[in-house]
């Protein structure tokens, strides 16, 4: 502790916390080095790093595996409505959308899944896993499964487009819409947590729903996981 009793790690932390509300760290900018700090507060490195692990449990910081220690962004505001669309909400925000799939395969559907699909239990689904980001921040991991029958090639065609809506498009679906949306609180879990750059136990914003073509018909059904302290889901009529 310091002369006032205050823990070194705290006070390292209470000053980061100070330059980042006061905009000397801004939002998305890299944090000095550990041995930077440490330098500066006549500190250990230890001490750092627990400072640094006290911002990051308040989603005022995320480390990024061989990069450093970023501000975290102001949170995004994110509409629910019949036409969610992930790139034009990010891109509304002033940052720029972007993503990449990370996992794809061909499955039986389970009853759930069809029962959202309103297709026969164990027919065969494409599933999607895509991690979406808003500049350089991971924003949501999302799964998502398709009629196989209806849209045969989705793996590939995602993977080269990295857009839900111009995939749906390659295969005639102009247009679709929110059928249905419901949400839940979770916690991280080991996978997500390291695709998201969360500190573990972190809380998501879990977004089960169901979108159809202009028929009606069911053409997706997506489980995205939202961390929690980078958006506000907005629900909208």
């Amino acid at each position: 502790m310091d002369a006032a009793g205050v823990a070194l790690w705290r006070r390292v932390a209470d000053d980061l916390e100070r330059g980042i509300a006061e905009g000397r760290y801004a939002a998305g900018a890299r944090l000095p080095g550990e041995i930077e700090i440490a330098e500066h507060f006549h500190v250990n490195r230890h001490t750092v790093r627990r400072a640094l692990a006290a911002l990051a449990t308040r989603g005022l910081v995320r480390a990024e595996r061989g990069s450093g220690t970023y501000v975290e962004t102001p949170r995004i505001a994110y509409p629910i409505s019949a036409r969610t669309r992930f790139s034009e909400i990010v891109g509304s925000s002033g940052r720029a959308a972007g993503g990449r799939l990370i996992a794809s395969a061909v499955e039986p559907a389970e009853r759930e899944i069809a029962r959202r699909l309103a297709i026969k239990t164990q027919a065969p689904v494409v599933r999607l896993e895509a991690l979406r980001h808003a500049d350089r921040t991971p924003l949501c991991v999302a799964t998502s499964w398709l009629p196989q029958e209806r849209f045969p090639d989705a793996a590939r065609i995602y993977a080269a487009v990295r857009s839900m809506t111009r995939t749906l498009a390659h295969f005639g679906v102009r247009d679709y819409r929110r059928a249905s949306t419901r949400i839940v609180a979770a916690l991280v879990d080991a996978t997500d947590a390291m695709r998201l750059e969360l500190g573990p136990g972190r809380p998501l914003l879990v977004v089960d729903s169901v979108d159809v073509d202009q028929t009606g018909q069911p053409v997706l059904t997506t489980r995205a996981r939202f961390a929690a302290e980078r958006l506000e889901l907005v629900i909208e009529d």
